[in-house]
């Protein structure tokens, strides 16, 4: 029986699962290499440690709404996109609100984790950790891996010939960027156009000499700023959308995507990407098609080669005198205290069952937490993983024998693709992941059921944003305020604008009450056509099921 449980890691994901833990009586002890909770959020001006932090101007992709935890809502005065510190301010709220803090010893590092002789009976695991150069070993029932993605920077110089050989300006990757000020006056190269190198450059353009971007990929750039001036994830992040996207053809659904993505600004124009390409990323930026427009950021191809201070492209042109190359390629994830023979078996998180489990233990013991790539916020995804395992854990939730959770795994895995810049292809559809594993721990809400016996809260998760709250309605961990809190999301994510009231004489109420009348008709129409419909296997596209 699981009791004594190990997370490692007190980022979103290890705060997450010590709070889950709690919850189900489990005794979490929460091991943490730094001196403060936060992981990759909170800030630090130093290079010098081996912590990934994010950089001095990073802003959220995603919403507020979208990404708080299921019960536990960002003050409604918190901007919609917020900076580092404001995610820092709400872990140290939510640490102290659930009183988490003293399940955790900081400055502990975990040296080595290895199943216990008698695993196959016990399911126990010996853990070796260090604090301030003393060593213990511990043993625990179970072991939750928080330390998410964001580990390793993947820096592949062997792919750009002369780099390292002839290049005699400077070369760095994004792990190592703080802010602009050793930049100024610079010609700059980035390599990489995801998000993070999207917005490096745009940043560099600001005191750079000259900002040239390198990417291979076909790139759609699209702003936080939707429909009506909300938040691009309340938009078009609902149940509604998902249904449509499942019941259409792909290649329809992704003709849809490219016209709206066009709506704003020609890609083909700017040489971002075609719409003809069957593969291809979306980033988010509000700012890098002006630096292009203006010419203070410059669009390249893949760099072919280096000299001693120029890039020369593939497309055979070369852009001279370039003082420092800033490579944002992604980072590869690692678990270098885990013993060989279960570190070997995680090439990635499709290795895992519903990319948490290992399916080879003999006991389902160990949970991978966070390493997942979603559409939406991951903070969601790790918690609802969190949920779910820590149920397993306390025996309310089962999994499969291993041979059925190998068996799932291999029919779904594909080719083992290392290169982090070519994640956005593995990545997974928000509501589709999260369902699944809500279904998982018996805590995902009926929308048809609901529509029989709660229409207004029905209408709103179904066609309003799937935000965090739906998944606290009912089950285990049902929260009260969940309901309040998905029928005033709207007016949460107004509230940081209201520092300069107009008078209007439309009411939003009145507004509210005719959607929900001109709705109806349609939720009720989309819960039978899906009632009808097959019902789907999981996969990336896969549908809600109402």
């Amino acid at each position: 029986m699981v009791r004594r449980v190990a997370v490692i890691g007190a980022g979103a994901g290890g705060l997450a699962s010590v709070k889950c833990c709690l919850d189900e009586g489990l005794e979490p002890t929460c091991f943490e290499s730094s001196e403060d909770i936060g992981g990759i959020w909170r800030y630090t001006d130093s290079t010098d440690s081996r912590r990934v932090t994010v950089y001095r101007s990073v802003i959220t992709n995603t919403s507020k709404e979208m990404s708080c935890f299921s019960d536990f809502p960002f003050p409604e005065d918190f901007p919609n996109y917020l900076p580092h510190s404001l995610i820092l301010e709400y872990f140290r709220m939510y640490a102290r609100h659930f009183d988490l803090l003293r399940h955790i010893r900081f400055q502990t590092t975990v040296l080595s984790m290895r199943k216990r002789p008698d695993f196959g009976t016990s399911g126990q695991w010996e853990v070796v950790t260090e604090t301030h150069g003393v060593r213990e070993s511990h043993v625990f029932d179970a072991v939750m891996v928080c330390t998410g993605h964001y580990q390793e920077p993947y820096l592949p110089l062997a792919s750009f010939p002369g780099i390292e050989s002839r290049f005699k300006g400077r070369c760095l990757h994004s792990r190592e960027y703080r802010d602009v000020q050793d930049f100024r006056g610079k010609r700059v190269l980035v390599v990489g156009i995801g998000n993070t190198g999207g917005d490096l450059s745009v940043e560099l353009s600001r005191v750079a000499a000259k900002v040239f971007l390198s990417t291979r990929s076909h790139t759609w750039v699209v702003s936080r700023v939707s429909d009506h001036g909300f938040p691009l994830d309340m938009v078009g992040t609902t149940r509604f959308n998902s249904l449509l996207e499942w019941l259409l053809p792909s290649a329809l659904t992704r003709r849809i995507k490219f016209r709206k993505f066009n709506s704003w600004f020609n890609h083909t124009n700017y040489g971002l990407a075609s719409s003809k390409s069957s593969k291809f990323k979306v980033i988010i930026n509000e700012e890098l098609p002006f630096c292009l427009l203006s010419g203070t950021v410059v669009l390249k191809p893949n760099v072919k080669e280096f000299t001693e201070s120029s890039a020369v492209f593939e497309d055979g042109t070369t852009e001279e005198n370039i003082d420092v190359v800033l490579f944002a390629t992604g980072y590869n994830f690692s678990f270098p205290f885990l013993e060989e023979s279960v570190r070997s078996t995680i090439k990635d998180n499709r290795s895992l069952y519903n990319c948490v489990f290992p399916p080879q233990l003999e006991k389902p013991t160990l949970a991978i937490i966070g390493l997942i790539q979603l559409t939406g916020s991951i903070m969601v995804g790790s918690e609802m993983q969190a949920r779910w395992v820590t149920g397993v854990f306390a025996g309310w939730n089962k999994l499969p024998p291993p041979h059925r959770m190998m068996a799932e795994v291999l029919k779904r895995k594909p080719p083992v693709k290392r290169n982090p810049s070519e994640r956005e292809n593995l990545k997974m559809s928000f509501i589709s992941y999260v369902d699944k594993i809500a279904a998982c721990a018996g805590i995902k809400p009926s929308v048809s059921r609901l529509l029989l016996t709660d229409p207004q809260l029905a209408l709103a998760i179904f066609f309003g944003p799937c935000s965090p709250y739906q998944y606290r309605l009912v089950g285990r961990g049902r929260w009260s305020g969940a309901r309040a809190a998905i029928l005033t999301q709207w007016q949460r994510s107004l509230k940081p604008l209201g520092t300069r009231l107009l008078d209007e004489s439309s009411s939003s109420s009145w507004g509210w009450c005719w959607m929900c009348l001109l709705a109806l008709p349609a939720a009720l129409t989309a819960a039978w056509l899906f009632s009808k419909s097959p019902q789907p296997g999981w996969s990336p596209r896969a549908g809600p099921q109402l």
